[in-house]
């Protein structure tokens, strides 16, 4: 039996491997991978579980101080709709509305490819969203 702090810091070498291959990530001092991708900031986060599964926590801010606007929120409504990788969420500041893609998974045992293929996806979409609906609030 492996301790928990063994499996976590584990997968996020493991996570931090395979996405150096694409970006340059930082260790921050409670082990979390912080990184951005097309002026997306983005954090990937391990826990276990249980014995045997551990997670990855990926979330990306996708957009912050938005306009809080049906139009915007109508426009993040339908984008959460389409079938993304990940979970977009709304959080509504005095300054507006913050917009996140967070995306959980199973991930002890993938190799770095597939693992830095799963993370890339969920990353890139976030950055798709942001240049859309900046697009269409810009």
């Amino acid at each position: 039996m492996t301790s928990e702090a063994a499996d976590t810091a584990a997968l996020l070498t493991s996570a931090k491997e395979a996405l150096e291959r694409y970006l340059e990530v930082h260790v921050d001092d409670d082990g979390a991978l912080t990184f951005s991708h097309a002026d997306v900031p983005c954090v990937v986060q391990a826990t276990r579980l249980a014995e045997g599964l551990t997670v990855l926590s990926l979330t990306c801010v996708v957009a912050w101080d938005l306009p809080d606007q049906s139009e915007v929120a109508a426009s993040v409504a339908e984008r959460a709709g389409q079938g993304l990788f990940g979970t977009l969420g709304v959080v509504h500041t005095e300054r507006g509305m913050d917009l996140t893609l967070r995306y959980a998974f199973p991930a002890q045992g993938l190799d770095a490819t597939p693992l830095g293929t799963l993370l890339m996806l969920v990353v890139s979409t976030a950055s798709q969203v942001r240049a859309d609906l900046l697009g269409s609030t810009g």
